[in-house]
């Protein structure tokens, strides 16, 4: 495992945090370009990222310390801020909740078409989730139970059995989804279809990646992610067809207020 990239005098540069501000970037310039595409702010863009990056960091800690630090917490506040090296104890959930809410309050300040914006960072996400996984896995953290297969790994910092690299597994699982989306982008047939099918995308994937995972909390036979998944991939679903369902009653109205349709 490789923590730390490289370090110039007390200066480290940790994997997980390099892969996050590369996400970052990338993610920045895509959907720069798409919102000077589609006619919107590109401006906006900066602050928005920006939002959603500290909020969702901010999100992911909140949820990683009421599952799994609680009482910790309640003892010694100041652990909110007590990342450790290559910043671990984050839970994605909390991250796309934080983030999520913290850009919607921002899209509606800005008056902004929340669909149209979501479905352009929805890419994004996919890409932007495949390399902070690459992070994970260069950390040394969010690895997978043992396995005796071909494609176990050993995870020095954990112990000295062959895992399941789960974050490759994610790594690869995100690439295609991201290139299902930015496919799709160009042929969406309503606003918010991108950006539901990731939601959908990525409730498939990280349901049958958690099979894979070493997970402290379990829930029957299910561990808690995938209590978490069901929800997100539930929610998916009913905005999926709600968004079709109210984009046909919209392109109705049009056709009714503009004359017969030809």
């Amino acid at each position: 495992m490789y923590p730390v990239l490289f370090q110039i005098g007390n200066l480290k540069v940790y994997s997980w945090g390099f892969m996050l501000a590369l996400a970052v970037l990338i993610g920045v310039v895509g959907v720069r370009r798409l919102f000077v595409r589609e006619g919107l702010d590109s401006d906006a863009v900066y602050d928005l990222v920006l939002l959603v990056v500290i909020f969702g960091i901010i999100g992911a800690r909140l949820a990683y310390i009421i599952t799994y630090e609680w009482a910790d917490f309640l003892a010694h506040p100041g652990s909110f801020f007590s990342l450790g090296e290559g910043l671990r104890g984050l839970v994605w959930y909390g991250g796309l909740l934080g983030g999520f809410i913290s850009g919607l309050i921002y899209i509606i300040k800005k008056k902004l078409p929340f669909w149209k914006v979501v479905d352009i960072f929805a890419p994004f996400l996919a890409l932007g989730y495949a390399l902070v996984r690459i992070g994970c896995f260069l950390n040394g953290c969010c690895y997978g139970d043992i396995t005796g297969g071909a494609c176990g790994v050993v995870f020095p910092g954990v112990d000295a059995f062959p895992r399941h690299p789960t974050q490759l597994y994610s790594t690869g699982l995100n690439l295609v989804l991201f290139g299902f989306l930015w496919w799709l982008y160009p042929r969406r047939k309503f606003a918010g279809q991108v950006f539901l099918a990731y939601i959908l995308g990525y409730s498939v994937y990280r349901f049958i990646v958690e099979f894979f995972r070493d997970s402290l909390i379990m829930v029957g036979p299910i561990s808690l992610g995938q209590v978490y998944t069901l929800g997100l991939l539930l929610v998916g679903i009913v905005l999926y067809h709600w968004r079709k369902a109210r984009a046909g009653i919209e392109v109705e109205s049009k056709d009714n207020e503009g004359g017969p349709a030809i």
